[in-house]
């Protein structure tokens, strides 16, 4: 049985790394493409041992570098995931956003047009791109009030980027269907809401929650602290927690905690993802859950995990977090994926949470446990 070839760009991030193990599972051979780096990035993806799977350097905001690979290789699919993918730096770096989520789209679809015309391409949309705007249901008589839970974003939604990242996706989303129309390349847009996992990166806020909370909970264990009864007195600064001695653990400081979100697994949205490129005919799709959470919603189930009722007392609102320009409230309708693709999600809210946080109280343990032995 002849192999299918995928080629997987940003594939040392949260979602390249449950995709290349989705593709060796499905027999594929697969061709990791990663920027070139002076430190390691493979982080997510060192346990991944198998002869199917390689890893290759390029640029993909040059054309060359990226005409290279495809003419090369001549895949048979290409899943983009390479991004500035943080939407804050792109406030701060919006020359080099769309450098690499628009003009490296543009390379890579001018180079299937050219030297691999049969080769299917998936790009990763995001759900920024409707920025502000929803719609409401008629037949429920809803306002637009954007923490109405009956508003949502599916397909037909208008698009309304607030950031430089939503713009240069929302640019690099019109493309693929200009190609898609006009040379019939074979490109889909996965317009993925948000999807974490024990692999997202730590800047993202759910991630900077749950791996607060490991490092805090390792140090009450490390200084044998009670949670409950500790006699907790906080200040505008810090937590302090009275056990023999006064003890000091920063607070954990956010942004704006009252924007929603529509939280998903990201190991469920990378089969989406390949689903895509198994249709007959190319399409884009809105792939989320249909609930929608506050980050206050997240803290709350993090916060009980660890039996703490009350996380109010460890937070500080910090003004430095919050963008120029927010989105409040995001709500995916994922009818056309569950209907045409026949997919789900398996992994629900709650459980996201808690798996993200039992993951970064094990690896504090771990590395609490390599400090205990060094020292010895």
């Amino acid at each position: 049985m002849i192999k299918k070839k995928a080629l997987v760009t940003g594939i040392t991030g949260q979602d390249g790394s449950y995709l290349v193990e989705l593709l060796l599972s499905k027999n594929y051979e697969v061709v990791g493409l990663k920027r070139r780096t002076s430190t390691n990035t493979e982080c997510r993806i060192d346990h991944i041992d198998s002869s199917d799977f390689h890893i290759e350097e390029y640029e993909i905001s040059d054309s060359g570098s990226v005409y290279s690979v495809v003419e090369k290789h001549k895949p048979d699919e290409v899943y983009n995931l390479a991004a500035q993918s943080h939407v804050q730096t792109s406030f701060d770096q919006p020359d080099y956003t769309f450098q690499v989520n628009t003009i490296g789209v543009v390379n890579f679809l001018e180079a299937i047009r050219r030297f691999s015309p049969q080769t299917k391409f998936y790009q990763a949309s995001t759900s920024e791109m409707f920025g502000k705007n929803v719609d409401t249901p008629v037949n429920f008589g809803v306002t637009t009030d954007e923490t109405d839970h009956e508003s949502y974003q599916d397909e037909n939604t208008a698009f309304e980027p607030q950031s430089p990242y939503a713009a240069a996706k929302l640019a690099s989303h019109h493309l693929v269907r200009m190609y898609r129309d006009g040379y019939k390349v074979f490109g889909c847009c996965g317009i993925l809401f948000n999807h974490e996992s024990e692999r997202r990166g730590e800047n993202f806020v759910t991630r900077k929650i749950t791996k607060w909370l490991a490092r805090y909970s390792t140090w009450l264990s490390k200084h044998h602290v009670l949670i409950e009864g500790s006699g907790l007195v906080s200040d505008n600064d810090d937590i302090w927690v009275a056990s023999d001695q006064e003890l000091r653990f920063p607070k954990l400081r956010l942004g704006n905690i009252d924007a929603y979100r529509d939280w998903g697994h990201a190991k469920d949205y990378v089969n989406a993802m390949w689903l895509m490129l198994q249709q007959e005919m190319p399409d884009d799709y809105v792939v989320a859950t249909g609930e929608t959470y506050s980050v206050r919603d997240f803290l709350q189930i993090a916060f009980e995990h660890i039996g703490v009722e009350d996380y109010e007392s460890f937070i500080a609102i910090d003004p430095k977090f919050y963008r120029p320009a927010e989105v409040e409230y995001l709500r995916g309708i994922p009818a056309k994926a569950e209907q045409a693709l026949g997919w789900s999600r398996e992994i629900g809210f709650k459980d996201l949470v808690h798996q993200m946080l039992e993951s970064d109280i094990a690896n504090e343990k771990k590395e609490e446990a390599k400090e205990v032995w060094v020292a010895t």
